[in-house]
Protein backbone atom coordinates (compact mmCIF):
# COMPACT_ATOMS: atom_id res chain seq x y z
CA UNK A 1 0.00 0.00 0.00
CA UNK A 2 1.61 3.67 -0.85
CA UNK A 3 1.70 6.25 1.57
CA UNK A 4 -1.23 8.36 -0.17
CA UNK A 5 -3.31 4.81 0.08
CA UNK A 6 -2.19 4.99 4.19
CA UNK A 7 -3.13 8.29 4.74
CA UNK A 8 -6.18 8.30 3.45
CA UNK A 9 -6.96 5.34 5.36
CA UNK A 10 -5.65 6.45 8.17
CA UNK A 11 -7.54 9.64 7.75
CA UNK A 12 -10.87 7.92 7.24
CA UNK A 13 -10.43 5.20 10.38
CA UNK A 14 -9.88 8.93 12.56
CA UNK A 15 -13.14 10.44 11.57
CA UNK A 16 -14.81 7.03 11.62
CA UNK A 17 -13.56 6.83 15.15
CA UNK A 18 -14.83 10.23 16.33
CA UNK A 19 -17.96 10.06 14.57
CA UNK A 20 -18.74 6.79 16.55
CA UNK A 21 -16.91 8.53 19.96
CA UNK A 22 -19.50 11.57 20.13
CA UNK A 23 -22.69 9.23 19.41
CA UNK A 24 -23.89 8.94 22.93
CA UNK A 25 -27.14 6.04 23.58
CA UNK A 26 -30.02 7.67 23.48
CA UNK A 27 -32.71 6.18 25.50
CA UNK A 28 -36.28 6.89 24.50
CA UNK A 29 -38.15 8.53 26.72
CA UNK A 30 -40.96 6.15 28.80
CA UNK A 31 -44.34 8.14 27.09
CA UNK A 32 -46.29 9.83 30.08
CA UNK A 33 -48.40 8.35 32.47
CA UNK A 34 -52.41 8.22 31.09
CA UNK A 35 -54.60 11.38 32.41
CA UNK A 36 -56.73 10.03 35.03
CA UNK A 37 -59.84 9.22 34.17
CA UNK A 38 -62.58 11.40 34.30
CA UNK A 39 -65.43 11.38 37.19
CA UNK A 40 -67.86 9.70 36.44
CA UNK A 41 -71.10 11.41 35.61
CA UNK A 42 -74.54 10.79 36.21
CA UNK A 43 -76.46 10.58 33.07
CA UNK A 44 -79.71 8.70 34.73
CA UNK A 45 -81.53 8.91 38.12
CA UNK A 46 -80.35 6.76 40.81
CA UNK A 47 -81.51 4.70 43.58
CA UNK A 48 -85.49 4.32 42.73
CA UNK A 49 -85.09 5.54 38.92
CA UNK A 50 -86.54 8.88 40.04
CA UNK A 51 -85.06 12.07 39.57
CA UNK A 52 -84.60 14.50 42.83
CA UNK A 53 -84.36 18.18 43.38
CA UNK A 54 -80.45 17.40 43.74
CA UNK A 55 -80.32 15.93 40.71
CA UNK A 56 -80.65 19.10 39.09
CA UNK A 57 -77.43 20.77 39.31
CA UNK A 58 -75.40 17.37 39.23
CA UNK A 59 -76.86 15.45 36.52
CA UNK A 60 -75.58 16.18 32.80
CA UNK A 61 -78.85 15.42 31.50
CA UNK A 62 -80.86 17.93 33.55
CA UNK A 63 -77.93 20.10 33.50
CA UNK A 64 -78.61 21.48 30.01
CA UNK A 65 -82.14 24.19 29.96
CA UNK A 66 -81.68 25.83 26.80
CA UNK A 67 -83.77 24.63 23.62
CA UNK A 68 -82.47 25.78 19.83
CA UNK A 69 -84.10 26.12 17.04
CA UNK A 70 -83.47 26.67 13.61
CA UNK A 71 -84.59 30.32 11.92
CA UNK A 72 -87.91 31.30 11.43
CA UNK A 73 -89.34 28.08 12.63
CA UNK A 74 -90.88 26.58 16.36
CA UNK A 75 -90.79 22.88 15.85
CA UNK A 76 -87.87 21.24 17.77
CA UNK A 77 -84.76 19.97 16.39
CA UNK A 78 -84.11 16.58 16.70
CA UNK A 79 -81.09 16.73 18.32
CA UNK A 80 -82.38 18.37 21.65
CA UNK A 81 -85.41 15.56 21.64
CA UNK A 82 -82.55 14.03 24.38
CA UNK A 83 -82.96 16.96 26.74
CA UNK A 84 -86.62 17.44 26.23
CA UNK A 85 -87.37 13.70 27.31
CA UNK A 86 -85.28 14.18 30.17
CA UNK A 87 -86.68 17.38 31.63
CA UNK A 88 -89.77 16.14 31.58
CA UNK A 89 -89.25 12.84 33.22
CA UNK A 90 -87.76 15.26 35.79
CA UNK A 91 -91.37 16.76 36.13
CA UNK A 92 -92.92 13.65 36.22
CA UNK A 93 -90.85 12.32 38.57
CA UNK A 94 -91.49 15.62 40.84
CA UNK A 95 -95.26 16.72 40.03
CA UNK A 96 -94.59 19.47 42.97
CA UNK A 97 -91.56 21.09 39.94
CA UNK A 98 -92.71 24.26 38.20
CA UNK A 99 -91.13 25.47 35.14
CA UNK A 100 -91.19 28.72 32.95
CA UNK A 101 -90.26 28.46 29.23
CA UNK A 102 -89.03 31.88 28.00
CA UNK A 103 -88.90 31.52 24.74
CA UNK A 104 -86.47 33.79 22.55
CA UNK A 105 -85.83 35.21 19.12
CA UNK A 106 -82.83 36.61 17.26
CA UNK A 107 -83.30 40.00 16.52
CA UNK A 108 -84.02 40.13 12.91
CA UNK A 109 -88.05 40.86 12.17
CA UNK A 110 -90.69 42.85 14.24
CA UNK A 111 -90.99 43.05 17.55
CA UNK A 112 -94.64 41.63 17.39
CA UNK A 113 -93.18 39.31 15.03
CA UNK A 114 -90.37 37.73 17.38
CA UNK A 115 -92.67 37.51 21.10
CA UNK A 116 -95.45 35.59 18.68
CA UNK A 117 -92.65 33.36 17.34
CA UNK A 118 -91.02 33.33 20.94
CA UNK A 119 -94.58 32.03 22.22
CA UNK A 120 -94.72 29.50 19.64
CA UNK A 121 -91.04 28.12 20.21
CA UNK A 122 -92.07 27.80 24.40
CA UNK A 123 -95.36 26.43 23.50
CA UNK A 124 -93.39 23.82 21.18
CA UNK A 125 -91.60 22.42 24.24
CA UNK A 126 -94.24 22.75 26.69
CA UNK A 127 -96.26 20.13 24.26
CA UNK A 128 -93.62 17.70 23.88
CA UNK A 129 -92.77 17.80 27.66
CA UNK A 130 -96.52 17.28 28.26
CA UNK A 131 -96.72 14.40 25.58
CA UNK A 132 -94.17 12.73 27.79
CA UNK A 133 -96.54 13.03 30.65
CA UNK A 134 -95.43 16.50 32.33
CA UNK A 135 -98.43 18.52 33.87
CA UNK A 136 -100.02 21.18 32.06
CA UNK A 137 -100.16 23.00 35.32
CA UNK A 138 -96.58 22.69 35.83
CA UNK A 139 -95.63 25.10 32.90
CA UNK A 140 -95.61 29.20 32.63
CA UNK A 141 -95.08 29.80 28.90
CA UNK A 142 -93.68 33.52 28.53
CA UNK A 143 -91.91 34.91 25.18
CA UNK A 144 -89.17 37.47 25.55
CA UNK A 145 -88.78 37.66 21.40
CA UNK A 146 -85.83 39.86 20.96
CA UNK A 147 -85.31 41.60 24.13
CA UNK A 148 -82.81 39.28 26.34
CA UNK A 149 -80.41 38.63 24.16
CA UNK A 150 -77.61 37.09 25.29
CA UNK A 151 -75.18 37.72 22.32
CA UNK A 152 -74.26 40.95 20.91
CA UNK A 153 -72.93 40.36 17.59
CA UNK A 154 -74.39 40.71 14.02
CA UNK A 155 -73.24 37.20 12.53
CA UNK A 156 -75.44 34.23 12.00
CA UNK A 157 -73.68 32.09 15.21
CA UNK A 158 -74.48 34.49 17.01
CA UNK A 159 -78.07 35.22 15.97
CA UNK A 160 -78.29 30.99 16.52
CA UNK A 161 -77.53 31.15 19.83
CA UNK A 162 -80.58 33.16 20.49
CA UNK A 163 -83.00 31.68 18.94
CA UNK A 164 -83.88 29.40 22.19
CA UNK A 165 -86.10 28.24 25.03
CA UNK A 166 -84.60 28.31 28.65
CA UNK A 167 -85.94 25.98 31.02
CA UNK A 168 -86.15 28.21 34.52
CA UNK A 169 -87.00 26.29 37.87
CA UNK A 170 -88.99 28.28 39.67
CA UNK A 171 -90.27 25.80 42.07
CA UNK A 172 -88.03 22.79 42.45
CA UNK A 173 -90.20 20.18 44.37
Amino acid sequence: MNTVARISLAALLCVGLAACASKQEVKPTPPPPPPPPPAPTQTAPVSNGKFTPADLNTNACLIKRSIYFDFDKSNIKPEFDDIVACQAKYLVDNPGARVTLQGNTDPRGSREYNLGLGERRAKSVEQAMEALGAGADQFTVVSYGKERPICHEMTHACWAKERRVDIVYTKTE
